[in-house]
């Protein structure tokens, strides 16, 4: 992965809660253009390694890179412009519950923009057509189904047109269907967009037929990462285990403990 294209350069990334060490050392780069999944086990990082993206965090040595600008060096206006030029998918959506669909997708574009109100609502149904949710726009978030509300939440999320999307668990919950459908969009959009995409996933198989590259992370590090060709071919124990869903491997069924017979007090 060169770097010399790269929309966000990664280098050394180490992060720390108090004393619990959560990156160690990360080295990731994105190129323009590019679709990137992070995938690993619940804790070993990856929605930390997002909130550095975005500037939320600080690391506690090395840098996140977007745009040639390093984030944590930017002052909060230069940080606020930055992140006008990124898009958010959030778990689960995370719709504003009180506006309706239009109202949703139309919010970046009032805060953050001088257009007028014909011009957004011209935007706004130009978004929710791309995602195919146009007669959508007078509905509530309560009265989607939870695979329509997430392809709202994408519609708003790409409502400025963003240089770099980031997606937060995009799959989780959805019905094969609409599971399908969410990837389709998240490929399509990127590629229409001229955009970059990271895409933090648990779902090997739905991502792996989207994206152009793969890292996997354990515990703070990054353990194996390619193509989704190379990274199903991967001969290493976690990996193969993670793609495959394999009970045996590296990651174990039982959590460490003392001798069962014996906590049962059928050792003697």
């Amino acid at each position: 992965m060169s770097s010399s294209s790269a929309l966000v350069e990664i280098r050394d990334l180490h992060f720390a809660y108090d004393k619990r060490a959560v990156l160690k050392g990360i080295n990731m780069t994105f190129p323009k253009g590019k679709l990137i999944a992070i995938m690993g086990l619940s804790g070993c990082g990856k929605t930390t390694l997002l909130r550095h993206i975005g500037g939320v965090l600080k690391p506690t040595r090395g840098y996140v890179k977007v745009g040639g600008q390093i984030m944590h060096d930017l002052d909060q206006d230069a940080l606020y412009a930055m992140r006008r030029k990124m898009g958010m998918l959030f778990q689960f959506g995370a719709l504003f519950t009180d506006l309706t669909v239009y109202e949703n997708v139309a919010f970046q574009m009032r805060e953050h923009t001088g257009l007028s109100e014909e011009l957004i609502r011209d935007l706004v149904l130009m978004k929710l057509h791309a995602v195919g949710l146009r007669g959508t726009q007078d509905l509530l978030p309560s009265e989607l189904s939870g695979g329509m509300a997430r392809r709202v939440a994408l519609a708003r999320a790409v409502a400025l047109d963003p240089m770099l999307i980031m997606y937060d668990e995009p799959f989780a919950g959805l019905d094969p269907i609409s599971m399908t459908v969410v990837g389709d969009l998240v490929r399509r959009l990127n590629d229409a967009l001229g955009a970059t995409s990271v895409v933090v996933t648990h779902d090997v198989q739905e991502s792996l037929k989207i994206v152009d590259y793969v890292y996997f992370m354990e515990n703070g590090v990054i353990v194996a990462e390619g193509t989704a060709d190379e990274i199903r071919a991967s001969e290493k124990a976690f990996v193969h285990q993670f793609v495959h869903g394999e009970m045996d491997g590296p990651l174990p069924f039982h959590y460490p403990g003392g001798d069962y017979l014996q906590d049962l007090d059928l050792g003697n």
